[in-house]
């Protein structure tokens, strides 16, 4: 592997194309396509949070469009590495200080031609495809479950492309507990090799072959990257769709003037925002070409949806297609030009090189110093921040325990300054306070008893007893006892008069008497009517003419001899 730049120096000619599609409200996809180095980066996490999450990582990537022309393989590659993890925690701490970004992601695929030699990152399921001499590779390997399904054998490629959890990324940078390091890889460089680089929205959609046919017939950069993403779209692909063509050019002459040059173009959402870019690699970047209307159904249909509020307005004015490409300078041609003189980066911090250049490469010391130096500072504000909130904790709790202990000596208090008359073990008592408790703890307690019986008492006197007599002071406490005892005489001498004298109605003469004349009464009656009936069976028997004394009295000295 070489230290040193190739004797036969390849340069990059570049493009890229995005679009937001005919399905999502905003273009999550981020893309840059410069000189030395090419990225695609497939954003998650919503309207707010796919898109800053692959600006993010964009960002952190374009320092080494500059600073990979001292030609060492190797330490681009560790470049490349520690950008992308830099990207990673950019992402994280914006999370954390953005709650409403919370579960914000990207993908990254990175090509870097360095002297010779191609360097690639990768994490997620982006994908980057090499065609040489005709021949299409895919070069990277999906960070993704179906993926692991194909590599296990559990299913097919074909399958693949219809499985329900065909979307679901294992590894990824962004706000997630999962592994960030890319995978890094390094091949030898050829002239004439073609990159593609491209979000899933146009290889989840295409087959292989179709994109090697169009990248090996259309020898036009851009017109490649048109091509392609107008046949995603075709297609039916309902994501964003982005693709970056590559050429590796050999240039015969490396001291000529004319050596090929272009302007680093970003695509998707980072370009929304280019001054941070133009400030990293410190020379002018221009927006990426739209993508021309084709006329397809795919475009007719995404016009018949175009929204019409002023809200979906307003998100259509920020999604809108660029009518021509925007170029922005760096800092240092800006404050000559009157604009904004501050480099703004995002989350990378841009350090000023003692010979004023501006630098947001990770790897510069004075960035890494000056990076170290937030991370303290973040660091420091989140102790004292979780101090305050622990001390504002501490100090609620103990507020809370006041308040409570305030109610609850307040409830006790109040209780205290009345009295009822209830019922203790069976006796009638008097108590001071309420008859309740407050969190197991009593607010009455006993201060007179009486030896009135509650068994003795009527049994609504009882149910009364029970649950309290509330009264306002002591002197009526016992004024009611005293009530209740006056009416439990009055209720015994009641009963004792009535026993009495039910005892001496009993026990009275007149009543035996009375009784013994009811007797006799009822037994003269008894024998007035037997007699009644012998006469009427002797008279039955004597003629009904006869009316002779004697023969009275001898019917009757005949009843009386009968009787006798």
């Amino acid at each position: 592997m070489p230290k040193s730049a190739a004797s036969q120096p390849l340069f990059l000619y570049s493009t890229t194309v995005s679009d937001v599609g005919t399905v999502r409200a905003n273009n999550q996809d981020s893309s840059f396509a410069g000189e030395h180095l090419i990225a695609m980066c497939d954003g998650m996490g919503g309207h707010a949070g796919g898109d800053t999450a692959s600006s993010i990582a964009i960002r952190s990537l374009a320092h080494i469009e500059q600073d990979d022309t001292g030609g060492n393989v190797e330490t681009i590659s560790r470049m490349m590495e520690t950008s992308v993890m830099a990207a990673h925690d950019a992402i994280v701490g914006k999370a954390k200080r953005e709650r409403k970004l919370a579960g914000m992601g990207t993908t990254v695929t990175a090509v870097a031609l360095v002297a010779g030699y191609w360097v690639i990152a990768h994490i997620g399921d982006s994908r980057a495809y090499l065609l040489r001499d005709g021949h299409l590779s895919r070069i990277t390997c999906d960070h993704s479950y179906v993926q692991h399904l194909i590599n296990t054998g559990r299913i097919t490629p074909s399958e693949a492309k219809n499985h329900p959890q065909r979307n679901v990324v294992m590894r990824v940078l962004g706000d997630f507990d999962i592994d960030p390091r890319p995978d890094i890889s390094i091949r030898r460089a050829h002239p004439a090799d073609r990159w593609l680089l491209c979000s899933d929205g146009l290889c989840g959609v295409l087959e292989d072959s179709t994109i090697e046919e169009t990248m090996t017939t259309l020898s036009d950069q851009g017109e490649c990257a048109q091509r392609l993403v107008q046949m995603a779209l075709r297609a039916g692909s309902t994501d964003n769709v982005t693709a970056v063509i590559a050429d590796a050019t050999l240039a015969l002459d490396a001291d000529a003037f004319d050596l090929p040059h272009q302007t680093p173009l970003v695509g998707g959402a980072a370009s929304r925002n280019l001054e941070p870019i133009a400030d990293i690699v410190n020379e002018p970047v221009a927006t990426a070409p739209a993508l021309r209307e084709d006329d397809s159904p795919a475009q007719r249909a995404a016009a018949l949806i175009q929204p019409v509020s002023a809200h979906e307005a307003e998100t259509a004015q920020t999604t809108a297609k660029p009518s021509s490409t925007r170029v922005v300078q760096p800092s240092t041609v800006r404050e000559e030009t009157g604009e904004r003189a501050n480099p703004d980066t995002g989350e990378i911090p841009v350090v000023q090189k003692p010979d004023g250049r501006l630098s947001a490469d990770p790897n510069d010391p004075d960035v890494a110093k000056a990076i170290r130096d937030e991370q303290v500072e973040q660091k420091k504000a989140t102790r004292t921040k979780k101090r305050r909130n622990k001390l504002a904790v501490i100090i609620t709790c103990i507020l809370a325990v006041l308040a409570l202990a305030g109610a609850g000596w307040g409830a006790y208090t109040w209780s205290q300054t009345h009295y009822y008359v209830g019922d203790s073990n069976g006796t009638v008592a008097i108590y001071r306070g309420v008859p309740t408790n407050l969190f197991g703890l009593e607010l009455s307690h006993e201060v007179q008893t009486t030896n009135i019986a509650t068994a003795d008492l009527p049994q609504t006197w009882r149910d009364q007893l029970s649950q309290g007599i509330t009264v306002g002071s002591l002197d009526e406490a016992q004024s009611h006892v005293g009530i209740i005892r006056t009416e439990m005489r009055k209720l015994a001498k009641q009963q004792e008069a009535d026993a009495a004298k039910k005892a001496e109605a009993s026990n009275s003469p007149d009543s035996s008497k009375d009784s013994s004349q009811s007797d006799s009464k009822d037994s003269t009656e008894d024998s007035s009517s037997q007699s009644g009936s012998s006469s009427d069976k002797s008279g039955s028997s004597s003629s009904s003419d006869s009316s002779d004394k004697s023969g009275i009295g001898a019917a009757d000295n005949a009843a009386t001899g009968d009787s006798q």
